[in-house]
């Protein structure tokens, strides 16, 4: 199975990055919390050894994880080209974009490799108004929006860790899982949000 990791080992070394589980589930979207619970149902129900039954969940599991791809990627061009991000803070936003947009394009290749069919992206219209664009009228705005989905992103990948059937998919999960939680670090110190007061705070 490390072949199909080739492309994942391969992203950017400023980082490899994004899932779902816990506090993370209030920040995502219903449909996305339940695609997810009926896959992590279904990697249990085959636990037993049945490889293409294990190859059908995990690729179902990446499915979700590559939805969650897209909308973090939406929701970073839907920050830059809304005018309210400061030059700085703009050139952290395409950095963190980009980041995604290497998550999306290993997980294309994983799926595909498992012999799935990879998730589409929603227009940017769909996630405009899914995120509630609108509503943003400050970088602030823009800042806690993404810091909501990075942080959504981080339990989200941690949750999932024991449903993979491979275990060299759970270990990128749980890098992806890190990637995810610096981003989200950054932003919270951008926005003044203070970190957890408490160990053990993600994926719970």
């Amino acid at each position: 199975m490390s072949r199909l990791l080739a492309t994942a080992s391969g992203l950017p070394e400023i980082s490899r990055r994004f899932f779902l589980s816990g506090a993370g589930k209030a920040t995502l979207s219903a449909s996305a919390v339940a695609m997810l619970a009926a896959c992590e149902t279904g990697a249990a129900s085959h636990s037993g050894g049945d490889s293409m039954a294990d190859a059908k969940a995990d690729s179902d599991i990446l499915n979700v994880a590559l939805g969650l791809e897209h909308e973090a990627i939406a929701a970073y061009q839907l920050g830059a080209e809304s005018g309210l991000l400061q030059k700085p803070v703009l050139q952290l936003a395409v950095q963190f974009q980009s980041h995604h947009k290497a998550h999306r394009d290993a997980l294309i290749a994983t799926v595909q490799k498992l012999g799935g069919t990879p998730a589409e992206a929603s227009t940017l219209g769909e996630y405009a108004e899914g995120l509630g664009a609108g509503t943003l009228k400050s970088q602030a705005d823009v800042l806690t929006l993404a810091a909501r989905l990075e942080k959504g992103a981080a339990n989200a990948y941690l949750g999932v860790i024991p449903s993979f059937a491979d275990k060299d998919l759970a270990q990128i999960s749980g890098r992806l899982a890190a990637d995810e939680t610096m981003h989200w670090t950054v932003l919270a110190q951008a926005i003044g949000e203070q970190l957890p007061a408490n160990a053990l705070s993600f994926g719970a």
